[in-house]
């Protein structure tokens, strides 16, 4: 099995850390975007807000090291988005090399932990379509999609798949009820 990693909080200190790891693995970038990760990366990710319109708790930024503490992944999202209970992931990102290997499977692991402690009763994501490595994951996981969406990513406009996941003793009816947005069309 996997395994787990604790994930940490990253802060406003960490960000030249992060901006290493995102350079180092510029995959997601390249697929999402079109283009690696620019220099400030990690800066506007830090920095990133949802529009105006989309109530939330707050955001938070998350790393996962390895046995050296050397940084093997982070994951980006917000508390209580649109409705109490509602945690959504933004970013998941696992190191290149170990791609395959089935520590993703023990990193989201330990995050899904860490949503449940914080009071997560769902988790909800958006995955490109046509990342299909990702769609795989995020199926495996027990995410299901319920709705699409389209979105500029840098020279992009991609169709996303917003998934959920439900954590606790939730279920998906239940997230769309109390989230409208997410109804399929």
């Amino acid at each position: 099995m996997p395994r787990r990693t604790r994930p940490r909080e990253l802060t406003a200190a960490d960000l030249p850390l992060l901006q290493r790891f995102l350079e180092a693995n510029p995959d997601y970038h390249l697929l999402v975007s079109g283009e690696p990760p620019a220099a400030g990366a990690a800066q506007e990710i830090f920095d990133s807000r949802p529009p105006e319109d989309y109530l939330f708790e707050r955001k938070w930024l998350l790393r996962f090291d390895d046995e050296s503490d050397v940084m093997i992944g982070m994951a980006e999202g917000l508390s209580n988005l649109f409705a109490e209970g509602v945690w959504h992931i933004g970013l998941f990102i696992v190191a290149t090399h170990l791609h395959g290997t089935g520590r993703a499977l023990g990193l989201y692991g330990s995050l899904e932990a860490w949503l449940r402690k914080q009071g997560g009763r769902w988790s909800r994501l958006g995955v490109v379509e046509g990342n299909a490595r990702a769609e795989r994951f995020w199926e495996k996981l027990g995410y299901r999609q319920v709705r699409t969406r389209s979105v500029e990513m840098g020279r992009r406009t991609n169709n996303v798949r917003v998934m959920v996941k439900p954590l606790a003793d939730a279920t998906v009816s239940q997230y769309l009820a109390l989230v409208k947005r997410d109804r399929p069309d």
